[in-house]
């Protein structure tokens, strides 16, 4: 199916406002696991082809720490949520107290994987139920999977199966800011590659065929 020229801002206003809302639910979901006020954003949400999907992260060599699940139900596809190892370590500080923790230096405990797993069930869980709500699809998580590994490397499960029929992915930026670090800010970034005929449900769902002019 091909997309060009098909995606209005009308379509990214939508994927915007489902991105707010999951955001605002794995706030609160993050503010009772840490015990502390965290806040989260989606600053922007983009459509793009998969030329564009490793640039977003730095390049194809750099390291990354990703959490990937399998997207299932009416609208499958695959997730990627992924930080720089900078950030997911001060996550991993704030999970655990250790404050001597860094990604940059393995080998690392199962405490760290588990917690950088544990936010992405937070994550991705938010994220699908409020798309399931907006589009009344069902649309469920696979138990994720935790890599430390160059972006082409992480990245090439989810291109190679979906770039020979179909050329686009969702990003969703995320921002959340922990109080206690005074307004400081952890960035991350969701990839959304719904497998090729999940454009069209999704947004069929929503009255907004992909396939109008």
């Amino acid at each position: 199916m091909n997309l060009d020229n098909r995606f209005t801002s009308y379509h990214l206003d939508i994927l915007k406002e489902i991105g707010n809302i999951g955001a605002g639910n794995a706030a609160t979901a993050l503010s009772k696991l840490l015990q502390r006020k965290i806040d989260m954003k989606v600053p922007s949400v983009r459509v793009v082809d998969f030329d564009e999907v490793m640039d977003i992260v730095g390049g194809a060599d750099r390291m990354i720490v990703s959490v990937f699940l399998r997207v299932e139900g009416d609208a499958p596809g695959n997730m990627f949520f992924i930080m720089s190892p900078t950030q997911a370590s001060r996550f991993v500080r704030y999970m655990t107290g250790d404050e001597a923790f860094d990604f940059n230096t393995p080998p690392y405990s199962e405490l760290a994987i588990s917690s950088v797993q544990e936010l992405g069930n937070i994550l991705s869980g938010s994220y699908l139920s409020s798309m399931s709500d907006f589009t009344n699809l069902a649309l469920y998580p696979s138990v994720p999977s935790i890599a430390i590994d160059m972006v082409g490397a992480i990245l090439s499960y989810g291109l190679l199966e979906l770039s020979q029929v179909n050329d686009y992915a969702i990003v969703i930026d995320t921002t959340f800011v922990d109080d206690v670090a005074q307004g400081e800010e952890m960035k991350g970034h969701f990839f959304l590659l719904p497998d090729p005929p999940s454009f069209e449900t999704i947004f069929t769902s929503l009255g907004v065929p992909t396939d109008e002019t």
